[in-house]
């Protein structure tokens, strides 16, 4: 087993500090990564303050992993020591069922391993993510990161970004269509930004007037403020796709009631109490739809990643030094950040005294 400094929570209420923990020695197939970047998502403020009511303490948050290859298991084909690798949200799943061989390894349902706060078939425990200086995992489950891509800005898009693009692949977003964006945070910023490159109409709708300039740099043709009911009717009837990114309870009608006929509004947000339900006549009278997606399998988080290289596309964030973790969950909760804490780990790593490889 190998040391692992990481910061952990132990409760609910009290900050995240210093936890040291071990990592497995890697087998045949596993990849020893030294994170170098995590970013900072809003499920990992949920999982420490135990809002869904399913974390097993101590836990070490962070899903969105940059780092370097360490070492690899004499079965790995794939990656070699000092490539640049990432891990996002899961580290494992059944592989047999008929979401699995599809590539849509998130949506199994027999098996699932999350990066953090998952049962562990390896040790019996909880992964730990992150929030740490180095993880193993299957080589299945990690992803090469293009060189040309800033590894740091890169990190939010092993969940911000597969989160948005999944959906937009999904449903067939392309050149010409009309595609609205509900929100402009972590994920609606990366959402406005493949909008913009698969050539759509895109548009932003926020409650916010004082974003309408940032969304136009990030790719936004248009931005409607929601909480204005006449710019909400000029649009009645017209999107092909909207991608609803918010996370609190809001009236779901307003979107709907936008699409053409045939058009999708697709929710990525989780908020913690229900939205208000739709009309459902809302639907039937012009056969809409109204769906949902988590995250991408293996194979589109890799083509993703592939199509950000190609586009120059990575996600705006904010640097941080792991001491100051707590104070950016409170700066998450007042949407204080443009757009995505990253942690840098060396920070960690010098409190550890833990030197990189070279």
């Amino acid at each position: 087993m190998m040391n692992a400094p990481g910061y952990a929570a132990h409760d609910p209420t009290t900050p995240l500090s210093r936890f040291d923990f071990e990592r497995r020695e890697p087998g045949p197939r596993d990849v020893h990564i030294e994170i170098l970047y995590c970013g900072v998502c809003h499920s990992d403020l949920h999982t420490v303050r135990n809002e869904w009511s399913n974390t097993v303490y101590p836990v070490v948050p962070g899903h969105e992993i940059i780092g370097r290859v360490a070492a690899c298991g004499h079965e790995v084909q794939g990656f070699k020591a000092g490539d640049l690798a990432g891990v996002g949200c899961l580290v494992d799943s059944c592989r047999t069922c008929p979401d699995c061989t599809e590539g849509l390894e998130q949506y199994c349902l027999k098996e699932l391993t999350f990066t953090y706060n998952s049962p562990d078939k390896h040790t019996g425990k909880m992964t730990y993510g992150g929030y740490s200086t180095q993880i193993v995992v299957d080589e299945r489950y990690v992803l090469q990161v293009p060189d040309r891509l800033d590894p740091a800005a890169a990190a939010p898009l092993l969940c911000a970004g597969i989160t948005t693009y999944s959906p937009m692949r999904h449903w067939g977003v392309a050149r010409g269509q009309k595609v609205g964006v509900v929100g402009l945070g972590g994920l609606g910023h990366m959402a406005i930004k493949f909008a913009h490159a698969f050539g759509t109409h895109a548009v932003l709708f926020t409650t916010s007037p004082g974003k309408a300039e940032d969304a136009r740099r990030l790719g936004a043709d248009e931005v409607v403020v929601s909480r204005n009911p006449e710019d909400m009717k000029k649009h009645v009837n017209s999107f092909d796709f909207i991608l609803d990114t918010v996370s609190a309870p809001h009236n779901l009608d307003a979107y709907i009631e936008l699409l053409k006929r045939d058009g999708t509004l697709c929710l990525v947000g989780v908020p913690d109490t229900p939205h208000p339900s739709p009309g459902v006549a809302n639907l039937i009278f012009r056969r809409r739809q109204m769906s949902g997606s988590l995250i991408g399998g293996l194979p589109e988080t890799q083509e993703m990643l592939d199509f950000c290289a190609e586009h120059g596309i990575v996600s705006d964030i904010e640097m941080i030094p792991i001491q100051k973790i707590n104070e950016a969950y409170e700066r998450m909760l007042k949407s204080d950040v443009k757009y995505r804490f990253v942690i840098d780990l060396a920070s960690l790593r010098q409190e550890a005294g833990e030197a990189l490889r070279p």
